[in-house]
């Protein structure tokens, strides 16, 4: 046990029926069906080989697509046969989540063989908009359709989803309340590697903040700046562009009208309280890069034309963020620098990349978007943690108890099946 949490060195499964849920959200090519990258399918690939070799009938819960728009659900298929080609094994895959034809597959597992359900926001109470709309209780969640229909058929649920750890959904923290629970090895790991970042990091530790959904990285950037974590703070993306507003800086109207449309006008308001509090550890950009007549553009802050949309951090700000990152000893990233996507904007992303590859610092990556990048620039090797988590990751980094790791806290201490 760690963390109050039940590992799988505590749990028996020879012969058990192992309800696991894993998060193998990926990429997906809607047109060939086809995923377009598999980094979270690998990740939870250890705890699988554990279980099934130990005589585990594993039944494997997921979901793909946002959970915010429905048109963005797909099924979970094309992530059978990936799982399949790197465990080795056969990986049964049924177009069924929790009605009479899932419950008889379970049913005739034996010993080894795993089970992939389809997409489980495929059934309603697995949404957000149930989520934030009922908040339902763990206890209230263990009433649910997903659970009343499966927890019978198990006899062990193991949770290896820590990059959806932050979300309270039944196939996450219903099932604890019923049953005997254990986290993951990925879960395991993660929890572990972030926990240290959090309460041992070697100094100087830098944490770098960019991307475009920023909503928890200002809570985060309280937390670590508060309790002392965090010795410097770099700022890319639009956490760098809220923070010059705030701070009375230009950046243009067209990323100020971004901004608003993207909800984070509040954000300037929080902005200037860090400011005011932590001026010294945070550092903003200098420059920025725009893109004119199809040519990457670069402006001193200040001085961006009006009409101007900036895309990513300039030269002499990545060079800076590249300097502080090959002195520092921990290295938390988590965002691009810009839109890096595209080749006139991929500049401040590719060279704080590049200092993240030959630092001597213990680097750790967080989020969807950086692991893309990580792979873009070909430094996964280099890089000593990569994070499946983003939201979670965030979340857990603010000093929140995540959903998860309360349900799972309570499934640790059930000693049999209830």
């Amino acid at each position: 046990m760690r963390f109050g949490i039940n590992t799988l060195d505590d749990m028996d499964v020879d012969g058990k029926t192992v309800l696991c849920r894993v998060d193998i959200n990926q990429p997906l090519d809607r047109a060939t069906g086809k995923l377009k990258d598999t980094t979270r399918i690998e990740a939870c690939i250890p705890t699988l080989k554990e279980l099934s070799a130990q005589g585990a009938k594993l039944v494997l819960l997921a979901h793909q697509g946002s959970d915010i728009e429905y048109k963005n659900f797909y099924t979970t298929e094309p992530h059978g046969t990936v799982l399949s080609q790197l465990l080795g094994k056969q990986v049964r895959f049924i177009d069924d989540v929790c009605g009479p034809a899932a419950r008889e597959a379970i049913k005739a597992l034996k010993a080894g063989d795993i089970l992939l359900l389809d997409n489980v926001r495929f059934v309603a109470e697995e949404q957000t908009l149930f989520e934030t709309s009922l908040k339902l209780s763990h206890e209230e969640q263990a009433k649910t359709l997903l659970v009343r229909k499966l927890a019978p058929l198990g006899d062990i649920y193991v949770c290896d989803a820590f990059a959806a750890a932050h979300r309270d959904q039944p196939s996450l923290c219903g099932f604890e309340q019923v049953l005997p629970s254990a986290m993951g090895r990925l879960f395991e790991e993660e929890f572990c590697v972030i926990s240290g970042l959090m309460e041992k990091p070697e100094r100087p530790c830098v944490f770098v903040l960019g991307g475009a959904k920023i909503s928890d990285a200002f809570l985060m950037m309280r937390t670590v700046l508060r309790s002392g974590v965090a010795d410097q703070v770099l700022s890319g993306g639009l956490v760098g562009e809220v923070l010059l507003w705030a701070d009375g800086q230009d950046i243009g109207e067209p990323a100020r009208g971004f901004i608003k449309k993207q909800g984070y006008e509040g954000l300037v308001e929080t902005g200037k309280e860090l400011l005011a509090q932590y001026r010294d550890k945070i550092v903003l950009p200098q420059d920025f890069a725009a893109v004119v007549a199809g040519k990457r553009v670069e402006y001193p802050v200040g001085k961006i034309p009006p009409e101007t949309l900036v895309l990513d951090i300039g030269t002499q700000t990545a060079a800076h963020y590249q300097r502080i990152i090959r002195t520092a000893k921990t290295v938390f990233v988590n965002g691009p620098m810009g839109v890096f996507e595209e080749e006139p904007t991929e500049g401040g992303t590719k060279m704080v990349w590049d200092a993240l590859g030959d630092t001597p610092a213990y680097t750790v990556i967080g989020g969807g978007d950086s692991i893309t990048a990580t792979k873009k620039y070909h430094k996964t090797q280099d890089i000593n943690y990569i994070c499946t988590g983003g939201g979670a990751l965030i979340r857990f980094l603010t000093g929140e108890e995540l959903p998860v790791v309360k349900a799972l806290r309570h499934g640790s201490k059930i000693g049999r099946k209830q």
